[in-house]
């Protein structure tokens, strides 16, 4: 187990030693609050983009059901003729950056969740750390009436007009502790008069989501499989919170899974699905957009791989919340 995983794993089960690591927490909170204090001083000065900009993000590390949702809000920008385009970090990339996104951009290259959100909508999308030169990037190239950044909650180099924040009640809050005693990237107070979704399958607010899991497919073409339920996987995952994915099998009726965990953005290999017998792996649509250019490389690999693909379903609440907001902003929904 790397030590990122072991970490993880301490936070998720709240435990009692993390308290060890106080001192650094309080070193990050107070690097953090600095940084913040210097931007709205400005002493340090935020870009701000010809065009509105809606941030999606989370105050926890980790999966929250983000990308989901920002590919659900893009599909139902474009379904309404808003011209949207995304900017992300492109973690796990290797650049250089800023970098277009196309629908053959290599994971590698500018990172598995912008292959994803790209593969899924179509969208114009530019990545690298610096979120200012991945817009100029996006507008020289097109017209666009909003900026949608995928993450970048606590970038406060860029300004923008539009929060959201994803929290997942199934995780919470953990231990209510920053980085990195706890799994928060900003203190529970953060979520305080902010626009917060809900991703929760029995929500308290009229702000939610859930995921809505679809019939698994076969990464690899391979004649004459059909999905078993019943069968023993290897469940393979190198998301921030496996736990969901594991959960979501069970829902689906799969019972018989082994769990093989990998960190998130993980850069698989293919030695990585070589077990000892020929049963098949199931894993997540984040995790095939990397996994897919592996089985090109090597034709030869025959075991079944299948993938079991997600919707977020938002609630009318956040779609009314999406055109008041928009339109506050200059921007009208057809």
């Amino acid at each position: 187990m790397s030590l990122a995983q072991f970490i993880q794993d301490a936070w998720n089960k709240q435990a009692g030693w993390l308290i060890v690591l106080r001192p650094l927490s309080w070193l990050y909170r107070g690097g953090f609050l600095l940084n913040r204090k210097l931007y709205e001083m400005d002493v340090k000065q935020a870009y701000t983009a010809p065009v509105p900009v809606m941030v999606i993000g989370n105050i926890t590390v980790g999966g929250s059901g983000k990308t989901p949702l920002l590919i659900q809000l893009v599909t139902y920008l474009l379904r309404h003729h808003v011209k949207v385009g995304v900017i992300s970090r492109g973690y796990g990339g290797k650049g250089p950056f800023p970098a277009f996104v196309g629908l053959d951009a290599l994971p590698e290259t500018v990172g598995d969740e912008p292959c994803l959100i790209v593969q899924s909508t179509g969208v114009p999308m530019a990545v690298g750390s610096n979120r200012q030169k991945s817009i100029e990037l996006l507008l020289e190239k097109y017209e666009l009436d909003l900026i949608i950044s995928d993450d970048g909650l606590q970038h406060h180099a860029l300004n923008r007009q539009i929060e959201w924040i994803v929290l997942d009640n199934n995780r919470g809050l953990g231990n209510g502790k920053i980085l990195p005693e706890g799994y928060l990237r900003e203190p529970p107070s953060r979520l305080e008069g902010a626009t917060v979704i809900e991703h929760a399958a029995e929500p308290e607010s009229e702000l939610y989501m859930h995921l809505e899991v679809a019939e698994p497919y076969l990464l690899n073409a391979m004649d004459g499989r059909v999905f078993n339920p019943e069968a023993d996987f290897y469940a393979v995952a190198g998301i921030g919170f496996p736990q969901r994915f594991y959960a979501t099998l069970e829902s689906m009726g799969i019972h018989h899974f082994q769990c093989h965990e990998f960190p998130d953005h993980y850069e698989y290999e293919i030695a990585d699905f070589q077990f000892d017998d020929a049963n098949p792996v199931i894993t997540t649509e984040k995790d095939a957009v990397k996994i897919l250019p592996l089985l090109k490389q090597n034709p030869a690999f025959n075991r079944e791989i299948w993938v079991v693909p997600v919707e977020a379903v938002l609630s009318e609440a956040c779609y009314l919340k999406l055109h008041q907001q928009l339109q506050e902003s200059g921007i009208q929904i057809s």
